[in-house]
């Protein structure tokens, strides 16, 4: 039996500016699109961590407002690729626009699992994950990602913090 929550004494813009005050990485995650397209698919997302080191699990959301969803819900395994500092205009282009727009021009590889990504010298890390499994909760889903392959470089972080992007936090 769930508990009834009681509303919250803040509005909807007062907690995210709130929430922008924690600084985090920058990720861009792909994956390929459903069938029979099979184009691909990225997203920049900020909301990510690490959920277990045995088994090696992360977990990120996403909005269910967003297009790219159904791709990831049904998505066999997808890359998440850390930002570094120089990939500024890279966070913003898989932020916004048209899907294919954003891979435009832009070299894809396959990580040793066979999954599409990016290739990017200035990348922080990367990591190949298979899709566990997802949880509708609130306006988002979790999505939970095993880490089968992964590669880090020691190339500074590109940070978000109090809804800009940074090198350091303010």
């Amino acid at each position: 039996m769930s508990e009834q929550l009681s509303p919250p004494a803040f509005d909807t813009p007062f907690f995210k500016s709130a929430l922008s005050r924690f600084a985090t990485g920058v990720t861009v995650i792909t994956t390929e699109g459903l069938a029979p397209e099979c184009e691909p698919w990225g997203l920049t997302a900020s909301s990510f961590n690490t959920l277990s080191l045995d088994p090696p699990l992360i977990v990120w959301s996403l909005d269910k407002k967003a297009r790219s969803l159904p791709h990831f819900l049904h998505a066999p395994s997808y890359v998440i690729h850390v930002l570094g500092a120089s990939q500024e205009k890279m966070a913003k282009r898989f932020a916004m626009g048209p899907q294919a727009e954003r891979f435009h021009g832009h070299p894809l590889g396959r990580a040793p699992g066979g999954t599409l990504m990016l290739e990017d010298q200035g990348l922080c890390a990367w990591f190949e994950c298979r899709n566990v499994s997802q949880h509708e909760t609130g306006d988002h889903y979790l999505f939970i990602g095993q880490v089968e392959h992964c590669m880090h470089t020691d190339t500074a972080p590109l940070i978000y913090h109090a809804s800009k992007f940074a090198l350091t936090p303010r």
